[in-house]
């Protein structure tokens, strides 16, 4: 099912400070879109912007399904959600006392994922082995690796048609930061997805990417058509591989 996104011209804050300037992107259907940028530079705000927890002050949000296009500015989150926009949340906001499968079954609120969980929740299972096998486990006493699959999970449950992934990596072992991006690849080509993946670690990052975003100060600084138009960028090669 097509899904794509378009931001433009968006300005957001948070009181006095603006986090976002002006900022224009797309994503277009079934890509995997990186969003780049480190610490402070209005990733995390966008999403927010995105999902509806933070009222842009300009600019438009556009989600189109199927050739119908939505402006999700001003929509409240549950009814973004319901539009079929999930998120893997920074540091993966699970339930520490409540069980894999209960963790995941809350992901499918949504009516149109309620029809489809038993189908959702067996991809889950058979994406993520590991989580079957510690299906009845509390979430709470699970490595950082094994609860970023639980989120991962508990966003297929949603039955989303555009996925946004908010900074993967943080707090993870680099092996497993491999493997989480590896998952986001791999979902997105089994389900068919639109990706906006937003990420400080460039080069786990542009190995899933089609394409890519630097953000710098709340501003698209650079914009990359391909993974080798960001790694040959003087912006990303200064930011990121100190050269």
């Amino acid at each position: 099912m097509a899904a794509s996104l378009r931001i433009e011209e968006l300005d957001a804050g948070y009181g006095a400070v603006r986090a976002l300037d002006g900022v224009s992107l797309a994503v277009a259907s079934g890509e995997t879109v990186a969003l780049l940028g480190t610490n402070g530079n209005g990733k995390t705000t966008l999403m927010r912007c995105i999902l509806g927890l933070l009222r842009p002050t300009r600019g438009r949000i556009l989600a189109t399904f199927d050739g119908q296009s939505v402006d999700l500015v001003g929509r409240a989150p549950e009814e973004i959600v319901d539009l079929g926009i999930a998120i893997v949340p920074e540091g993966r906001r699970l339930f520490p006392r409540l069980s894999v499968e209960e963790n995941l079954l809350l992901g499918a609120y949504r009516r149109s994922a309620r029809a489809v969980l038993r189908r959702n929740l067996d991809f889950c299972y058979d994406a993520f082995p590991r989580l079957q096998e510690r299906r009845s486990q509390p979430v709470g006493s699970m490595s950082g690796g094994e609860q970023q699959m639980v989120a991962l999970g508990r966003a297929v449950m949603c039955a989303p048609k555009i996925l946004l992934v908010d900074e993967p990596s943080v707090g993870l072992a680099p092996i497993l930061v491999a493997r989480t991006i590896e998952k986001i690849g791999e979902l997105k080509e089994r389900l068919g997805l639109t990706v906006l993946m937003a990420e400080q670690n460039f080069h786990q990052a542009i190995r899933i990417a089609d394409r890519g975003y630097v953000l710098v100060h709340g501003k698209v600084a650079f914009q990359g058509d391909s993974p080798a138009a960001l790694g040959d960028s003087e912006l990303v090669r200064k930011f990121y591989l100190g050269l």
